[in-house]
């Protein structure tokens, strides 16, 4: 055993004194954002330029800026993936294109960066309109046009060029299409740019060649210090010094882990998959862990293949662990300084509630593992926004009403179960809402869910969650309650019963987020406008009683006021007694039918006869008059499994 430890100290000693040869050359230090460690080519504000390629300002604790070029624009940091693939937000281009101010993109061009993959495009004059093109969402500045590719037979005469991220426009219908002030972009650094920072230099670009400035050894540098003797003897003293005290405090730090591995005596295997203890700060959790390996071989080394979403923390995968459990993978942004977070919440949660309609977690990686990974049962059949208006066309318009009203309810009692037990999950959306193979509900993603205390009316946070389901009355006063959900199911409610999702920005203006559509639509008595009249509407009575009746419960929970909203609890009620009341009267309905017995006419009996002595029966549609049941509404538990 002694013989083990002493090669593994010396390999991982040698390892550590080359990195330290190769990575102390460039006095820039890895930097903090939030909960994550960033390094090349990424740098803080009170870095010198040196240190990066990309500029950040992790000075505030709820949003990140970037700057993609030297004194450039600054950039909102939506997510960084380990690709090096960066979702951002022009504060601009959004401000332009809420306030309908949006004339000229021209202004809003990306810098034209040799490390970013970008397109070109073209603003003329009306001169070549032949192929020219204008967005639905911003124009071409009166007389401008835009073009892709201006072709051979053009010249560039009165047109001017600026460069686009290629995800800038989402499709609209076949000839039009709006500009999105979100996009992604792809940094693409060759690894030159790497050897030259590990070496102290800066990478520059210069016509399409890359060579590297200041390195302490570099042949195709351009600049003379990079050859100074006396640099270099600095460079190389500064370097043994630093590496006499790494070897210092790496001696220290093997001696204490040797120390204790040997006073345990006994080392259990965190990678194993069984029912351990995971720490997490002061919170331990008893759920199984999977080891890297076994998550890496499930997923196929997270292969593209097996993708099955992509989320604003992390994407999902399909996998398959090696007791044949078919399972969803959630590999966490790297990048993303909310992911411990995210990744201790979803434990959390999960691992203290048991209900059937939420998803159930597996297990997670250790902390010492290289990333951390969650996994869940796979539920199968997508999301109930894939069925409603996913982008795979066979989906769409499967489920039918009386799915509908299963799905809401089986929703909305798990919402209740979770408010019964203090937690608001704050991401209540359809993409949220999985289907298993017998279409039953299954609500997932707790990252972003919070424990409400019962001696508490709110907490204060800031808003958090999806455009189009968040809460006003929490965006606007920072408070959390239990009634945000019922605000973000009451946007639920209105997708299930019109097939239109959230937000849409090819809908008129006042009616982007689909709660102004349905508040605008039932307050002027249109509700048959809102209404998916595929779903029978036009042609069956009950369905049009049932939609009805769920677009005045959607409008009682969209209302601005949160004291005005209902419960989840009174909405699990209200949908069962929604449904009940039409299984009631469709039994009464076919009661009544086949307890008619029909009697022979007598021959002297005519037309008139027959018309005074006939008893109709009473009109279901009747809001007025007495109904007889044969069995009351069963009193039944928001929490039923």
């Amino acid at each position: 055993m002694k013989t083990i430890y002493v090669l593994v100290f010396f390999c991982f000693l040698l390892f550590l004194i080359a990195k330290a040869r190769t990575t102390n050359q460039t006095d820039c230090p890895t930097f903090n954002c939030g909960n994550l460690d960033f390094d090349f080519p990424f740098f803080s504000t009170g870095m010198p330029s040196r240190c990066g390629l990309f500029k950040m300002n992790c000075s505030g604790h709820e949003v990140l800026e970037i700057q993609l070029a030297e004194n450039g624009s600054w950039y909102k940091v939506t997510s960084v993936s380990q690709a090096l693939t960066i979702t951002i937000t022009d504060p601009r281009l959004n401000r332009s294109l809420e306030t309908g101010t949006c004339s000229d993109l021209s202004s809003f061009s990306l810098p034209d960066s040799p490390w970013l993959e970008l397109t070109t495009l073209y603003k003329c004059n009306n001169s070549m309109n032949k192929n020219g093109f204008a967005y639905a969402n911003c124009g071409g500045g009166g007389s401008s046009l835009y073009y892709s590719n201006l072709g051979e037979s053009h010249n560039e005469t009165g047109c001017s060029a600026f460069k686009t991220p290629q995800s800038w426009v989402i499709p609209k219908n076949k000839s039009l299409s709006n500009v999105n002030a979100t996009f992604s972009l792809h940094l693409n650094l060759p690894g030159s740019c790497y050897r030259c920072h590990r070496r102290g230099g800066e990478c520059k670009m210069n016509e399409g060649e890359f060579y590297c400035v200041g390195a302490l050894i570099d042949p195709k540098s351009h600049d003379p210090k990079s050859h100074d003797p006396k640099r270099q003897e600095k460079l190389k003293l500064g370097l043994g010094i630093g590496g006499s005290l790494i070897l210092i405090i790496i001696l220290v730090a093997l001696f204490i882990i040797i120390h204790r591995s040997c006073r345990k005596r006994t080392s259990p295997d965190l990678l194993s998959r069984d029912n351990s203890n995971v720490e997490f700060s002061h919170v331990f959790f008893k759920i199984p862990i999977f080891s890297y390996k076994e998550l890496q071989e499930a997923t196929d080394n997270f292969s593209k293949d097996r993708l099955l979403g992509d989320g604003g923390f992390g994407t999902v995968y399909y996998g398959k662990v090696r007791d044949g459990r078919e399972v969803a993978v959630k590999r966490l942004y790297e990048h993303n300084y909310r992911r411990l977070e995210q990744f201790m919440n979803e434990i959390e949660i999960l691992t203290r509630l048991h209900h059937k309609n939420l998803v159930c977690l597996y297990g997670c990686t250790s902390r010492r593992s290289r990333e951390l990974l969650l996994v869940y049962e796979f539920i199968p059949n997508g999301t109930v926004a894939d069925h409603l208006y996913g982008e795979n066309p066979k989906n769409q318009g499967y489920l039918t009403w009386s799915m509908r009203m299963s799905i809401a309810i089986e929703t909305a009692s798990a919402l209740a179960y979770l408010h019964a037990s203090d937690i608001i999950h704050r991401d209540v959306k359809t993409t949220n809402i999985l289907l298993d193979e017998n279409f039953g509900v299954k609500v997932a993603d707790f990252g972003l869910s919070r424990l409400l205390p019962s001696d508490v009316t709110h907490v204060s946070t800031a808003p958090q969650g999806t455009p189009g389901y968040v809460d006003p009355e929490y965006h606007r006063c920072y408070h959390l309650t239990d009634k945000s959900d019922v605000y973000s199911f009451g946007v639920v409610l209105v997708e299930l019963i019109s097939s239109k999702p959230a937000v849409d920005i090819s809908r008129c203006k006042s009616e982007i987020n689909l709660s102004s559509l349905a508040i605008n639509k039932i307050q002027n008595h249109a509700t048959h406008e809102l209404i998916d009249q595929s779903l029978g509407y036009g042609t069956s009575e009950g369905v049009r009683r049932m939609t009805t009746m769920v677009a005045e419960l959607a409008f009682r929970c969209l209302q601005q006021d949160s004291t005005m909203r209902p419960t989840m609890e009174q909405v699990v009620q209200e949908l069962k007694g929604i449904q009940n009341e039409e299984e009631q009267k469709r039994h009464y309905y076919n009661y009544k039918e086949e307890t008619v017995t029909p009697h022979p006419s007598p021959p002297d009996w005519g037309e008139a006869s027959l018309i005074q002595n006939m008893k109709f029966p009473r009109s279901p549609i009747s809001v007025t008059d007495p109904w007889t049941s044969k069995s009351t509404t069963p009193n039944t538990s928001a929490y039923d499994c």
